[in-house]
C-alpha cells in the first residue's frame, strides 16, 4: 500500500478549535504541496479527511488540484488514537490513500507506521509524506517521499 500523511495548512483561531479555517497562506502553502504530489509518482486515488474545517478545506484544495474523491473520517481528529486509523487501513484497498489530518495524529500515524512506536514526529503545516508498505502494520512503512510547502 501507498499511503500519504499530509497535515492541514496553516489555520487561523477560534474559540471551537473544528471550526478554525485555513489562512490564505495556508490555502497557498497546500496548493504548493498538492503541485509537487501532482507530478510526482504518488497521486492519491482517495483522501480521507478529518472532519474539522481545516482539514475539510485542505483536502478540498488537494482534490480539485489532484482530481480525486474525499471521504471524511470521524477517527482521525487531532486526539484521536493512530491505531484507531491503522485498524481502517487494514481494511482498505484503494491505493495510493492520502490522510490529512491533525497534529499529533499525523506525527503518530507517521512513526507507527515505520518505527512501531506512537512517539510522533513534527509535521509543520501543509507537510506531506508518502509511505510505502508491503503489508499494513506497526513498522512495515518505508518513508518514500516527503513534500514541504
Amino acid at each position: 500500500m501507498q499511503l500519504l500523511i499530509m497535515r492541514h495548512g496553516e489555520a487561523g483561531w477560534h474559540t471551537l478549535d473544528q471550526e478554525r479555517e485555513l489562512t490564505e497562506h495556508g490555502r497557498l502553502a497546500v496548493a504548493e504541496v498538492a503541485a509537487q504530489i501532482a507530478e510526482s509518482p504518488w497521486r492519491p486515488k482517495l483522501i480521507w479527511s478529518s472532519p474539522y474545517v481545516r482539514a475539510r478545506q485542505t483536502a478540498a484544495i488537494v482534490s480539485e488540484i489532484l482530481n480525486c474523491p474525499v471521504e471524511e473520517k470521524l477517527f482521525i481528529t487531532p486526539d484521536d488514537d493512530p491505531g484507531a486509523c491503522l485498524d481502517a487501513l487494514i481494511e482498505q484497498h484503494e491505493s495510493p490513500l492520502m490522510v490529512v489530518s491533525h497534529m499529533p495524529l499525523v506525527g503518530g500515524l507517521a512513526t507507527l507506521l515505520v518505527d512501531a512506536h506512537r512517539r510522533g514526529i513534527p509535521f509543520m503545516t501543509a507537510q506531506a509524506v508518502a509511505l510505502e508498505m508491503p503489508v499494513v502494520g506497526p513498522g512495515c512503512a518505508d518513508l518514500k517521499a516527503q513534500f514541504l510547502p
